[in-house]
């Protein structure tokens, strides 16, 4: 990959990647964060402070994009009428799609979704 390409941090990509499950480093680029994903990593109830300071100290190193804008809205209402998909995923795929970025992520529910780019990781016990 290029080395300005642009990533997208899904939330069990930075799980993966705080508990190093990853089988290769992630690719060269500029990463960010929906502000969706830093919700749903610090909301976890079993969290302890340790793991909230990790969390934390790697969201302070992403780009964060927030749900402020209205292109960022319109396109989630866009994927969520045409997709079947809860709304954090709506938002995560929206903010992936207007910042030409590729989301990184394992989660299939962004399988098919027009216009995302995506790309799954290996995870240390996957059998290949």
């Amino acid at each position: 990959m290029e080395l300005n390409a642009r990533y997208l941090l899904d939330t069990n990509v930075i799980i993966y990647l705080l508990n190093n499950q990853l089988a290769e480093p992630l690719p060269a680029g500029h990463y960010s964060v929906s502000i969706i994903t830093e919700i749903e990593l610090l909301s976890f109830s079993g969290l302890t402070a340790g793991e909230e300071k990790s969390v934390r100290d790697l969201l302070t190193e992403l780009e964060q994009i927030p749900l402020s804008s209205d292109t960022l809205k319109n396109k989630t209402i866009q994927l969520r009428r045409a997709n079947s998909i809860k709304l954090p995923d709506a938002v995560i795929a929206a903010s992936a799609i207007i910042n030409n970025s590729v989301l990184l992520t394992n989660d299939k529910v962004f399988n098919g979704i027009d216009g995302l780019k995506y790309r799954p990781l290996r995870l240390l016990d996957d059998k290949q």
